[in-house]
């Protein structure tokens, strides 16, 4: 437990103030968190971040990642997200042919799949913290931080039904629902004390959305983590594992924070 709380209090005292901060330092950070995260999947599955295959995931998560700010760097090339996504395919099946078969069809759908997952989830990151603004972030990383601790705390003493076993052995449906509970208690109060563009109702409901969405991105890794067979995802924070352990929730809900700001 102490071990946990001095590395959440120091990955905090990084992540929030260059948050705050945002702009390059915010994006290159992001950045750094998206390329652990992607290595820390190609290990799941045994591929080498260093290697052809490995080198070319990177390059194409890099692009992908880049705030619709500095979009005119594409538009100058003449080219967009999804044909370099496509190139990336071609290169990627061609290097089956060139390995003989050792970098497996197989492989070029999970180094795609990777980029994709970890790509869409971080550059919303970006994007919510440029257009919605700081208020977004702390509202995602607070209704997240809820659900978690009101699962885990009403999980432990009212528990009883199983949510998924066969993906996640402890967690049940009662924790599930009091994760859900726990962050709408949360967001509203950060609606009344904050300035955030939205009615005490229209939080609520979004909250619930955000909250399930959450969870289920939660248990997408645990999936992924009893299908390789791997505890956790990394051991860059003691305490916590990976990167992908820390933000496995938040990469399902900053992509719905940004489309639901635009409906």
């Amino acid at each position: 437990m102490k071990q946990r709380i001095i590395t959440a209090l120091i990955f905090g005292a990084i992540l929030i103030p260059l948050t705050i901060v945002g702009g390059i330092p915010f994006i290159i950070l992001t950045y750094l968190f998206a390329s652990i995260a992607v290595y820390e999947l190609l290990k799941m599955r045994k591929l080498k971040i260093f290697s052809f295959s490995g080198i070319i995931s990177l390059i194409v998560l890099w692009i992908f990642l880049l705030p619709s700010k500095y979009q005119y760097i594409l538009d100058d090339l003449n080219v967009t997200k999804v044909e370099v996504a496509l190139l990336a395919v071609l290169i990627f099946l061609s290097y089956t042919v060139a390995t003989k078969n050792r970098f497996t069809f197989d492989d070029v759908a999970f180094s795609i799949m990777s980029i994709l997952y970890i790509g869409m989830g971080f550059y919303y990151f970006i994007e919510t913290r440029e257009v919605g603004g700081l208020v977004y972030i702390f509202y995602s990383l607070f209704i997240i931080w809820a659900t978690d601790s009101g699962a885990y705390f009403i999980g432990r003493a009212m528990g009883k039904r199983k949510l998924w076993p066969e993906i996640s052995p402890n967690k049940t449906i009662e924790g599930s629902v009091g994760g859900v509970v726990s962050a709408v208690i949360v967001s509203i109060f950060f609606g009344l004390f904050t300035a955030i563009d939205a009615t005490i109702i229209g939080l609520a409901f979004m909250t619930i959305l955000l909250s399930v969405f959450g969870q289920i991105g939660d248990l997408v890794e645990s999936a992924l983590k009893r299908h390789y067979q791997v505890k956790d995802s990394g051991n860059i924070l003691p305490g916590h594992g990976g990167v992908l352990d820390r933000f496995d929730s938040l990469l399902f809900v900053w992509p719905l924070i940004h489309f639901l700001q635009l409906l």
